[in-house]
This record gives structure tokens, C-alpha cells and sequence, in this order.
């Protein structure tokens, strides 16, 4: 189990560094300075976090191009008129519907908080075990507006469906984490490094198997669960730093 947390402590020290982020969907909210503008772009660009990475860089900069590429200023201040480019926007099954949307509560919730971390911390018991309820208040509140789609649900994944919620688990690590080697931007306090769930995508699923580190033959919520527990053997207080080595080792080497 030693040689495992140095060689996975290694690959970690080798991927997390500036050179990841440019293939990354992490480079969109990268492009901007203003913390509300790093929120939103980044939870844009987490949620539609599937397929190849180019084509996701690609969309999230075709979907900021339409606010101006300043999304806040965006949200507190468009017009009818400026929702209309939206129609023509589509990711895989990700639509104009969802998009308008996604548009709206982010709209509606600036308008009465200054930070999306907000919208997490409503859930928040400050206990280790606590992200599952912030994930299941976080998914429940973004629907919460009278007109919110069925279709749209589908994108904000919850652990009440037994969803791994690799997207959102992803967006927490980007805001949540905080080091200083400039990949994760740390922007949030009020949830500890030492909460976060493992993002558990094709590559990290594969390799933690691999390794040993999962043993449930489906990916759920419990398997995230699974994987993170043992990656906080490694480091009870970031575990999720260990994300990098097994993105790393799983996309970059074939491991």
C-alpha cells in the first residue's frame, strides 16, 4: 500500500502543473479572472464535460462567445432579445432547452447571492460524509423554479438517482481545492478539500480498477464513495488531489 501512495503521490506531482490545463476543459474558467465569472464558466464547462476534449473546450468557447464572454455581466444583465443565439446551441444531448434554462437559474440565483458556492452550502453539515446531502439540496434547488424542464434534469446528476455525479464532483474539486500549483483555483471555504468525492470518469474508473482501488462491478455513487475512501488512506485531508494521477495515468499513459 506504500509503494502505491508513491507511486500515485508521483504521477499526482506530475500532472498536477499548469501544462494539464490546456487540454482540459479547467482552460475555460482558466480564461477569466473575476471569481463569479470562474463559477459560472466552470460549471458550464464541467457540466458539459463529455466526449473529446477538444470538442468540449470548443462548445464552452461558442457558448461564451454568445454572453460576450462575460458571463456574470451576462446573467445579471441580458435582455430577451440576447437569449435568442441560444436556440442554435446544442452538446450531444445537451440542448437550447437546457441551455435557456441553465441560463435562467443562474440568472435568478446571482441576483440574490454573490457566489454559487452558495447554492452548495445550503446542504452543508460540515460533517466528512456530508457532499451527499449537498449534492441531492444542490440538485433540488437548481430545479426548484416553477418552469425548470424534466428533460433538463438528466444534466445535474444526484446521488438520489445512485448517479457516481462525476461532473459536479469535478466542478466541487476545481472550486473546493486549494494548492499552489494553479490548476484547481480554491475560490471556495466553506467546504473542506477533505469532503470531496473522487470524480469517477471512464479513465479514473478504469485505472482505480486497476489498482485495486474499486472492487464494485457497477459505477455509482457508492463506487465514488469506494474510491475516495481508499484514496484517503493515502491523504485524509485532500483525496481528491489523487484525481490527477488516475485522469493522468488512465488518459495520458493507457494505463
Amino acid at each position: 500500500m506504500q509503494n502505491l501512495k508513491e507511486f500515485l503521490d508521483q504521477k499526482v506531482e506530475q500532472y498536477n502543473r499548469p501544462d494539464f490545463i490546456a487540454e482540459d476543459p479547467i482552460s475555460i474558467p482558466h480564461r477569466f479572472s473575476k471569481k463569479e465569472d470562474i463559477e459560472i464558466s466552470g460549471f458550464f464547462a464541467a457540466i458539459l464535460a463529455w466526449g473529446q476534449r477538444k470538442t468540449i473546450i470548443n462548445k464552452c468557447l461558442e457558448l461564451f462567445k454568445m454572453m460576450d464572454d462575460s458571463p456574470h455581466d451576462f446573467m445579471m444583465n441580458h435582455q430577451e432579445e440576447d437569449l435568442k443565439p441560444f436556440l442554435n446551441f446544442k452538446h450531444r444531448t445537451f440542448n437550447d432547452i437546457d441551455t435557456l434554462y441553465f441560463i435562467h437559474f443562474l440568472s435568478w440565483f446571482y441576483k440574490k447571492h454573490n457566489s454559487l458556492e452558495e447554492a452548495f452550502v445550503m446542504g452543508q453539515s460540515g460533517q466528512l460524509n456530508a457532499m451527499e446531502r449537498i449534492l441531492v439540496s444542490f440538485q433540488g434547488l437548481f430545479f426548484s423554479l416553477p418552469d425548470s424542464p424534466l428533460r433538463t434534469r438528466k444534466h445535474i446528476a444526484t446521488p438520489a438517482r445512485k448517479a457516481a455525479c462525476k461532473r459536479i464532483n469535478m466542478y466541487l474539486r476545481w472550486m473546493v481545492r486549494n494548492d499552489d500549483n494553479g490548476v484547481d483555483f480554491g475560490l471556495w471555504k466553506k467546504i473542506s478539500p477533505s469532503q470531496l468525492i473522487c470524480p469517477c470518469d471512464l479513465h479514473v474508473d478504469r485505472v482505480g480498477r486497476k489498482l485495486g482501488l474499486i472492487s464494485r462491478k457497477q459505477t455509482d455513487w457508492l463506487t465514488a464513495l469506494q474510491l475516495t475512501e481508499k484514496l484517503r488512506e493515502f491523504d485524509a485531508s485532500d483525496p481528491v488531489k489523487y484525481d490527477f494521477a488516475l485522469f493522468g495515468l488512465g488518459v495520458e499513459e493507457k494505463f
